[in-house]
């Protein structure tokens, strides 16, 4: 079931009082709600800050969130557009006030820019951008794995258990009442994406070795820009909450996918190849290893029905507006596969 809509306000008088010129409050608006967080903008007598709630971490998890504020700390000394948070009189940066961990960020003025509102110049200035939070993480985290520095491995989807899925995922979706016409798409897709799955089966990757630091959630809604149409810049990268290891060329393709997908379900792939030139030159990625995350993330794609999931399995409907275009996208991925490659490997 959904995360109930009821949670407690910000405790703002025994937060402030933990920085040495927060200032009173004057207002508290919440601005934002995800699985991870909840966000305030709150206004003092000093100025405007962004207020973080991270509503899955107990006292025990913060530990892994000042790993993430030391990360942004770090990144921010070589360049890379962040906000870290503000630290408290002792040098902390999150507050346990009653079990519950808070975290007091600068507020930065700026908006969200999809692919479709990125120039190619844009585009390119995006790629590189990812590709400075990489080799940056590579100097501020170090190459060891997540947890206790040994070596791991990234395990492709199994079709086997995706079929599974898939069937468990028609029953829902036909035994709906009242139907509307997402379940009649959602049956459609479902449907073909299994014919699809039995078609490519062979094509399934292999086990992926090579990992590094990652920011883990790097989306439009995750980068703000400031500055009008004819010059927008990158203002700060937000919301580190899954900074982890991962193959960090997936990452970028990840992104792009996320990034330049069209209404009907396509890439830009102009964009894309402006995105991903500039990615590699910036991480130092070849050819080889961006061909490889393609193949990787296709795959993924493939495999992934994570909005039909909440939808009938968690009774929360937040991601269905994106279905049409993420669903469309594996369906032209797999057709367009040369396509893609090239744009990302070319």
């Amino acid at each position: 079931m959904p995360r109930s809509s009821v949670i407690a306000p910000p405790p703002l008088g025994p937060l402030l009082r933990r920085y040495e010129d927060a200032g009173e409050p004057l207002s508290c608006e919440p601005v934002t709600q995800g699985l991870l967080n909840r966000g305030y903008r709150l206004a003092t007598t000093r100025g405007d800050y962004f207020l973080k709630h991270h509503l899955d971490a107990p006292t025990a998890d913060r530990e892994t969130i000042v790993r993430q504020h030391r990360a942004t700390q770090r990144l921010q000394s070589l360049g890379v557009p962040v906000a870290p948070p503000v630290e408290d009189t002792t040098g902390d940066t999150v507050a346990v006030i009653g079990g519950r961990c808070y975290a007091l960020h600068p507020w930065v003025d700026g908006r969200h820019r999809d692919g479709a509102q990125l120039t190619t110049a844009e585009s390119r200035r995006l790629g590189a951008l990812l590709g400075l939070v990489h080799t940056g993480l590579e100097q501020v985290m170090g190459r060891e794995a997540e947890r206790g520095g040994a070596a791991r491995t990234y395990e492709s989807a199994d079709p086997e258990e995706t079929f599974a899925l898939i069937d468990e995922l028609l029953d829902l979706a036909r035994g709906r009442r009242p139907r509307d016409g997402f379940d009649a798409l959602a049956e459609h897709r479902l449907l073909e994406r299994r014919a699809l799955l039995e078609r490519h089966a062979h094509r399934r990757p292999p086990p992926a070795e090579a990992g590094g630091w990652v920011h883990g959630d790097f989306h439009p809604l995750n980068v703000l820009y400031r500055g009008d149409d004819r010059g927008a810049e990158p203002a700060a990268i937000v919301d580190w909450d899954r900074l982890g290891v991962q193959p960090r060329a997936e990452e970028a393709v990840r992104a792009a996918a996320i990034f330049f997908v069209q209404p009907a379900g396509k890439l830009e792939l102009a964009k894309v190849r402006a995105y991903a030139r500039a990615y590699r030159r910036a991480a130092g990625a070849d050819c080889a290893e961006l061909a490889a995350a393609v193949q990787r993330v296709w795959w993924e794609r493939l495999n992934d029905f994570w909005i039909l999931r909440w939808r009938y399995q968690l009774h929360d409907r937040r991601a269905d507006p994106q279905f049409p275009a993420v669903s469309a996208l594996a369906v032209w991925w797999t057709r367009e596969y040369e396509a893609v490659c090239e744009a990302f490997a070319g």
